[in-house]
């Protein structure tokens, strides 16, 4: 049987960047906790918008044989003229890109996603497209790219590899349950990283009695502000703590007074149930949730592989080949448009003074998944995804 063939528009392709974390496993093959698994894709074409000093990209393009060609059009069309590839990955995240007075980075996904959905219209033909991470970073053009994606009938899949990491301990909610509050730890870049943590606490929420049903107003606090919020019974103390408690490594003390350049981001859902994000530089390197489900407190790390190669990305990369593969996302992508509106208001609310907003056009309701997508059932990765055979070759691509 042959491989399906895809073509990867990416910005900037470093070692370990998303390119690199997501595009090398479809040359390399997938670490995950079940061993080396192969790729059923084929890479055939790339584009890189930008190469700079530690470009790795086109190295790995001439080791593997993929054409790199000077525009997005023509790496779709792969040597033909017109469309001649049956999948897209689109890898905009990170790149020499400016930052805008609100502190949006400002990468060029909906400039990419349209001229790919040029190509689909000229070839009257549209393949799936998995979007990596939140799909713009501004929410109208997010919007445009929801609207043009339905318009032409494009599949699409989109996200985070955070609700795909392990879960320590694991805690999956069963659809219908009773969620009477939520909160989701993160830590990092206020924007790039608060958005995985939306994409936690969505994953997560999104299985509640009614499904989700979109985002109302949203808030940014900072600083002290964010611990009177807590005063106030804005966001829950005790949430916070059960969701960092299964997260080693932490200082002695408490999530205050270790916590540097605080931040919360306060939703308010349209079926009345309030959730947050805290972000807690300083105190765990990791991202959590804790929830409130028929009076009991519930948490559970998020872990990430620290190093390479990475293999949470290993489970992102076999749900989106399987997604390829039968046109069907495993997990609805409303939850990343939700989540590029939620995370664009939040930092709405921080540049306009902390204000709160309201979001009407955050009415986006969906339901959750009925089949769990591939991911890890353990606490941590398993030997296969550290096995020094298994991790070499990914390796040595970053030394040469």
């Amino acid at each position: 049987m042959s491989r399906l063939r895809a073509a990867a528009i990416i910005t900037i392709y470093h070692p370990r960047s998303h390119a690199d974390v997501i595009v090398t496993k479809f040359l390399k093959g997938m670490p995950t906790d079940e061993g080396l698994i192969p790729s059923e894709i084929e890479i055939v074409s790339m584009y890189i918008d930008h190469v700079l000093e530690n470009d790795i990209g086109l190295g790995l393009a001439k080791e593997h044989g993929v054409p790199v060609y000077p525009s997005i059009r023509r790496a779709l069309h792969a040597g033909d003229n017109k469309l001649n590839v049956d999948a897209v990955l689109l890898i905009g995240e990170h790149g020499d890109y400016p930052w805008n007075e609100r502190g949006r980075h400002m990468y060029p996904r909906r400039y990419f996603f349209e001229q790919i959905a040029g190509v689909f219209g000229e070839s009257g033909r549209v393949v799936p497209v998995f979007n990596d991470k939140h799909l713009a970073y501004d929410f109208h053009d997010a919007q445009w790219m929801w609207n043009r994606a339905r318009e032409l009938k494009i599949p699409l899949m989109a996200g985070s590899s955070l609700p795909l990491a392990w879960r320590n301990p694991w805690l999956e909610y069963e659809k219908g349950a009773l969620v009477d509050e939520a909160l989701a730890i993160g830590y990092g870049g206020i924007e790039a990283y608060g958005y995985h943590a939306i994409e936690s606490l969505l994953c997560m929420i999104e299985r509640r009695r009614g499904g989700e049903s979109g985002v109302v107003a949203v808030q940014c606090l900072e600083g002290d502000e964010v611990w009177r919020a807590r005063d106030r019974g804005e966001w829950s103390g005790e949430l916070a703590e059960a969701a960092c408690a299964p997260i080693e490594n932490k200082p002695a003390g408490t999530i205050q007074e270790h916590t540097k350049e605080p931040a919360v981001f306060l939703f308010e859902h349209r079926d009345g149930l309030k959730t947050a994000v805290l972000m807690v530089n300083g105190y765990v390197n990791q991202f959590a949730y804790a929830g409130r489900v028929g009076g009991k407190v519930q948490g559970s790390e998020f872990y990430l592989q620290e190093g390479d190669p990475y293999s949470h990305f290993s489970y992102l990369c076999r749900n989106v080949q399987q997604f390829c593969q039968t046109g069907q996302a495993p997990y609805p992508p409303e939850r990343t448009l939700l989540a590029t509106g939620m995370i664009d208001a939040a930092m709405n609310s921080r540049a306009e003074g902390h204000r709160r907003i309201e979001t009407p056009w955050l009415e986006v309701a969906y339901q959750s998944y009925d089949v769990l997508p591939t991911r890890p059932k353990g606490t941590r990765p398993l030997p296969p995804c550290s096995d020094p055979a298994i991790v070499a070759p990914f390796i040595a691509a970053h030394k040469k």
